[in-house]
């Protein structure tokens, strides 16, 4: 069964750290936290007062109570509504959970559902939880490699300023950074 701790741990490889880039239509991010999607997240309560304080933003990984939140936040926010403890193989739960962190949980099961062969309803339940368990492991994961870059195509095209993050997100889809 899935483990979110080890979920978790991956998905912060991608969404580590504070960024405030005016070219990211997220604005300020906390671990991939954003602020313009989030707003009513607890945790800039306590990213706003460390800021006030010396050795921001490296200050912010020393609050446990805002590092408790960010894992909080992920595991009610994207890997319980994507159902990440019943997903039996750990690898295609990482891939499911870090898709969903980057692109939203809906997006991201649309997706996983068209794969499995589920009508696409953005929910995994127990259908698509029976059909994700007994699909071939290595075709699922090549299949949503390629639905993924395709995705980040897309908003390439729609939005040419973000071209600057596709080699990123391409390696972040191969499970490469």
């Amino acid at each position: 069964m899935g483990n979110f701790d080890l979920a978790f741990e991956k998905v912060l490889q991608h969404e580590g750290g504070y960024v405030n880039d005016p070219n990211d239509p997220g604005g300020e991010t906390y671990k991939g936290v954003s602020r313009k999607m989030w707003s009513s997240w607890s945790g800039w309560t306590n990213v706003d007062l460390a800021r006030r304080m010396p050795a921001f933003p490296a200050n912010l990984e020393n609050d446990g109570d805002l590092q408790q939140k960010i894992q909080d936040f992920y595991r009610i926010n994207f890997w319980d509504k994507m159902n990440g403890n019943n997903i039996e193989n750990q690898v295609v739960a990482n891939s499911i959970f870090d898709f969903a962190v980057n692109a939203g949980v809906q997006t991201t099961v649309n997706l996983v559902q068209m794969i499995i062969g589920v009508n696409p309803d953005g929910v995994i339940g127990n259908e698509s939880l029976q059909k994700l368990n007994a699909f071939d492991v290595d075709y699922f994961l090549a299949a949503f490699i390629a639905a993924k870059i395709a995705r980040y195509i897309n908003i390439v095209k729609k939005r040419p300023a973000s071209q600057k993050y596709f080699y990123g997100w391409v390696c972040r889809a191969l499970g490469e950074n």
